[in-house]
């Protein structure tokens, strides 16, 4: 997994690293979710969040707020679901990739 943000992909590709880590992490912990027997709560909700998230990574350089709200959607959905911890801890790990969002500096 790349865990530095100075990689660069090798294949030749202009393609941003962090981008490919968080559609990994998201495919990953889908197909997790869809593979886990039992139903829950929030399941949908679970599900609708990682469709953006996969939509995001496939349109290219996704917007820090957006990924950080719907990893908060994610993990408040998912977060008791013991089976689904490493998956989400993936997703997680690929959205800090990218960092905190800049802050809305004003001067008061």
């Amino acid at each position: 997994m790349l865990r530095s943000l100075g990689q660069r992909p090798v294949t030749g590709s202009d393609e941003d690293p962090r981008v490919a880590e968080l559609r990994t992490a998201v495919s990953r912990l889908r197909r997790e979710l869809a593979a886990l027997p039992s139903e829950f709560p929030d399941r949908g909700i679970a599900e609708d969040e990682l469709a953006t998230l996969a939509a995001m990574a496939t349109g290219g350089m996704p917007e820090i707020p957006r990924l950080r709200r719907s990893l908060l959607l994610i993990a408040g959905a998912i977060g008791s679901v013991s089976a689904l911890a490493r998956g989400l801890t993936g997703v997680r790990d690929a959205v800090d990739l990218f960092g905190e969002p800049p802050h809305d500096r004003q001067s008061g």
